[in-house]
């Protein structure tokens, strides 16, 4: 159990949008860190999207509907009513499900963990030949499971609902908050939000400013793309969870002791005469 703060004083950059970053910003309050909100990831619906229109239109031929984030939950249903009949609902997540259970809409299926690979596993026994299934995304969203299920012999609609895209008031602040070194602890919670980060650090020559930065992220993909940059991870929960992700930084810290801390508020000091 974590006994003090070990967050205490650090910057922790939260890159939800703005409409998520507020759960995320009190967790790292609790662990007494101060957040530092710059959206790394913003979405927005696809506009006169066609192929959507026609999977609507025939909605109650779906035998399941499958959501893989709130955020395809929040741009289907700005689109439809949740009291339309739907079909039976599978989701990847926590977060997903509750959207949904918000809404007053019903969750036949949901993994024991929350990845691709174990839905498509647990899963598969669900579907049959010929088994109608709509899956709406996101534009950077894997294919794995829409490729998975139709190798089982399910039919699947995968349609883009929205994209997402960084935005450029957060392309200026991160790129003066990495300049200046004023993040210590940087959280990612898609591959999306790593290659945002590295876009800006790349085009403003910022790799070293990353040196000395503890970084921590939520599932194996989004690992895997920070392995891919080369970068460190310190801390990568066995739940894909903020909650988890931001225990496991604060484990991480407690674990590293004072010299860490140390080395960050010289870091800190070193920015400040910048």
């Amino acid at each position: 159990m974590i006994k003090a703060l070990p967050l205490l004083d650090k910057n922790v950059l939260v890159p939800r949008s703005r409409e998520q970053a507020k759960s995320f910003s009190k967790l790292v309050e609790e662990y007494g860190g101060i957040p530092v909100e710059i959206p790394l990831i913003a979405f927005r619906p696809l506009e006169k999207n066609q192929y959507f229109d026609a999977c609507l239109s025939r909605l109650e031929r779906y035998d399941w509907i499958i959501f893989t984030s709130n955020t395809t939950v929040e741009t289907f249903f700005s689109f439809v009513k949740a009291e339309a009949k739907l079909p039976k609902i599978a989701v990847i997540g926590k977060r997903t499900e509750a959207a949904l259970k918000e809404k007053a809409v019903p969750v036949e299926f949901v993994p024991s963990v929350y990845v691709a690979e174990t839905f498509v596993e647990e899963f598969n026994p669900y579907v049959h030949e010929g088994s109608r299934v709509l899956l709406p995304k996101g534009n950077l969203a894997r294919d794995y499971i829409g490729l998975s299920l139709a190798k089982a012999g399910a039919e699947v609609d995968e349609v883009v609902i929205y994209e997402n895209y960084l935005p450029e008031e957060s392309r200026r602040k991160l790129a003066e908050a990495l300049s200046r070194r004023q993040l210590d602890i940087l959280t990612f919670t898609s591959p999306s939000t790593v290659d945002h980060l590295m876009a800006v650090v790349r085009e403003n020559g910022l790799l070293e400013q990353l040196n000395g930065c503890i970084i921590g992220c939520i599932g194996p993909v989004t690992e895997k793309r920070l392995r891919e940059y080369g970068l460190p991870i310190h801390a990568s929960p066995k739940q894909y969870t903020v909650k988890e992700m931001l225990k496991s930084l604060a484990e991480f810290l407690e674990e590293q002791g004072p010299s860490l801390t140390d080395a960050i508020g010289q870091k800190k000091r070193s920015s400040d005469h910048n």
